[in-house]
């Protein structure tokens, strides 16, 4: 189901200066982490092209060979051996960056760059070659073209969701040569837009493997517990032998084992009881189990708790238990001063294990976008439960039709990357969007995909709210007619912050919001620059402003009856251009409880304290 969405969203979504028929959507190869194959991270020469000469000539035509960059030649050889060749470009030659990383961070002059970048390597192809191989990319931001040996091979746009192409038939023995141009610029037309408040990291910023697979093999897999508590099933077998193909379903610790054949079109669902010794995935015991499908000459697994998430009346319940999420938000930045989005596993451990460990939390809201699968894996391994949102921030283009297939298929490559992950709870369609006509319809559609493509977990937005004032206390209503589409209500509150309120009168604020559904704050917070202190008048941007402010909007908290998490903005200190106060920001937003080199701030202490007092108490 997912790789249909996929196609049709990708069919509808045309591709700028495009000369030849657009490429074949991509494989879904879930868990294609876990599979053997190349790792071609490490070194790659890269070359910046900001007037897209690659791409199209001055008139708009197809540019000429000496622009080509993906061309499969010796640029220096051609030119000395014929005087005529002009070739404006030298990748092989050109210096020298290691991949995963943003360009951000690969020279001083590529600080501030967005645009078009060339990157290129030369990889042995595999001996004995059988079977099947992809060229899979962990993310790639925003917009990419993969060439080897000379050909194009694909297109994906979407900056955090992967992407594979079958290259079996282009590969060769020898030196392979792959060349990949990534576009970061954003515009009114893309997800998420230019307008954002973080860093727009350009560049390839997750794994590149080449992968193997047999001629027919296991392409999508998705074992879960449903809601009325038995477990399911759905493979999905992708190759010439994939109708009518037997398949298999082992999780050895639990004994079981279940055969089955696709279908016509290569499919198998299958629904069973529970094993009585399945443990529930929890955050005090993440209980994971080694699945496996076997299909003829291909063995797919992955690692997988198995858990319910639902809600009754204003209540979350995991495992069918009141739980309250102690959560807080995240942006996918390594500590450090000059982070490059390079989440490696030590990196995500430092980040995740401040939250479950410092923090006393139990949740995550993985914020603005998907995240890499290393820190969903972790996440699994910890036990923290995950909100997954798609960028669909502050003001896209709600009534463009292909804005709106550029989101649905990030939606449903999110679900299709990460359904088998037990942290998942909620999926996020949307964050602070203004309310028009369009832009309902827009995300109602967003709604009604996630719960196509996943009916085991809830769905939410973070939303914002009407502000008034009665009795000299603030009045919070939430009005949004997206509410009702929704299991889960959200809100981004900063009263106190970038409103004039004094933070006394903060727990007396007003909430009107619906009665029969949980609600979660899914933002709030200050700002403060780590060592700044100001005992005296507390200014904003000092530590001690940052830490009344947690404590009064704790309180706050405290008085809606309906409250059943939060994850307040946010953990770290994070790259955000956007935010210039020299003394203070200098392109960083200092809302972080811990500075970008994980310096913990007085705020951190006030939500750790909260925090260990509801560990043990039921909602309220």
């Amino acid at each position: 189901m997912i790789r249909r969405l996929v196609v049709a969203m990708l069919a509808a979504t045309p591709v700028a200066a495009q000369q030849a028929p657009p490429p074949s959507p991509t494989p879904l190869l879930v868990a294609a982490d876990l599979r053997d194959g190349l790792d071609l991270s490490g070194p790659w020469h890269w070359s910046i092209d900001p007037f897209r000469s690659g791409l199209a000539g001055f008139h708009g035509e197809t540019p000429d060979p000496g622009q080509q960059r993906w061309r499969d030649v010796d640029v220096r050889a051609e030119m000395k051996r014929d005087r005529r060749v002009l070739d404006e470009f030298d990748l092989a030659h050109s210096p020298l960056t290691s991949l995963p990383s943003s360009w951000l961070t690969q020279a001083p002059e590529l600080r501030h760059y967005q645009g078009l970048m060339w990157y290129q390597r030369v990889f042995a192809g595999p001996a004995h070659r059988q079977g099947r191989y992809f060229l899979r990319f962990g993310a790639a931001n925003y917009a990419t073209r993969v060439y080897l040996n000379g050909r194009e091979v694909g297109r994906h746009e979407g900056g955090f969701t992967p992407f594979a192409f079958d290259v079996t038939a282009l590969l060769r023995d020898g030196d392979n040569q792959v060349t990949v141009g990534v576009d970061s610029q954003a515009t009114p037309a893309t997800v998420p837009p230019p307008v954002t408040d973080w860093e727009n990291y350009g560049g390839i910023t997750r794994d590149i493997r080449l992968i193997r697979t047999p001629d027919t093999y296991v392409d999508d897999a998705w074992v879960r517990l449903t809601r009325d508590g038995r477990l399911a099933a759905d493979v999905h077998l992708d190759g010439p032998a994939a109708a009518n193909h037997a398949v298999h379903l082992g999780i050895a610790a639990l004994g079981l084992d279940r055969d089955g054949v696709t279908d016509a079109r290569g499919d198998w669902h299958a629904t069973m009881p529970v094993p009585r010794k399945l443990v529930r995935w929890s955050p005090e015991d993440p209980r994971l189990y080694d699945v496996a499908v076997t299909a003829g000459a291909d063995r797919w697994r992955d690692r997988i708790g198995f858990r319910t998430i639902t809600v009754r009346g204003p209540d979350i319940l995991l495992n069918g238990k009141p739980i309250f999420l102690r959560g807080i938000s995240m942006h996918e930045e390594e500590l450090g001063t000059e982070p490059t989005r390079a989440m490696t596993p030590a990196a995500a451990r430092a980040l995740l294990t401040e939250i479950k460990d410092g923090l006393h939390g139990n949740y995550v809201r993985l914020a603005h976008y998907p995240h890499s699968e290393v820190t969903l894996r972790l996440a699994d391994e910890l036990g923290l439960l995950v909100w997954s949102e798609v960028p669909v921030y502050w003001l896209v283009a709600w009534s463009d039709p292909d804005t709106l297939a550029r989101a649905r298929a990030m939606v449903a490559e999110n679900i299709g990357r990460d359904r088998n992950r037990a942290a998942i709870a909620i999926w996020s369609v949307a964050n602070e969007t203004p309310v028009t006509d369009a832009r309902n319809a827009f995300l109602r559609t967003l709604v009604a995909d996630v719960r196509r493509l996943d009916d085991t977990r809830l769905v939410s937005a973070a939303l914002l709210v009407d502000r008034a004032t009665a009795n000299g206390h603030p009045v919070m209503t939430l009005a949004d007619p997206l509410a009702d589409a929704l299991d889960v209500m959200a809100v981004n509150t900063y009263n106190g912050w970038y409103t004039p309120d004094r933070l006394a009168d903060l727990p007396a604020s007003e909430w009107r919001v619906p009665a029969d559904k949980p609600l979660i704050f899914s933002e709030f917070g200050a700002d403060a620059r780590a060592g700044f202190h100001d005992i005296a008048t507390e200014q904003k941007f000092s530590e001690e402003y940052q830490a009344d402010y947690y404590r009064s909007t704790l309180a706050m908290a405290d008085r809606l009856p309906t409250l059943r998490g939060m994850s307040p903005w946010i953990l770290k200190d994070f790259r955000s251009p956007r935010r210039q106060n020299p003394d203070f920001q200098q392109g960083w937003n200092r809302k972080g409880l811990i500075s970008e080199t994980g310096q913990r701030k007085a705020a951190f202490d006030v939500l750790a304290r909260y925090y260990a007092g509801r560990a043990d108490a039921p909602p309220r």
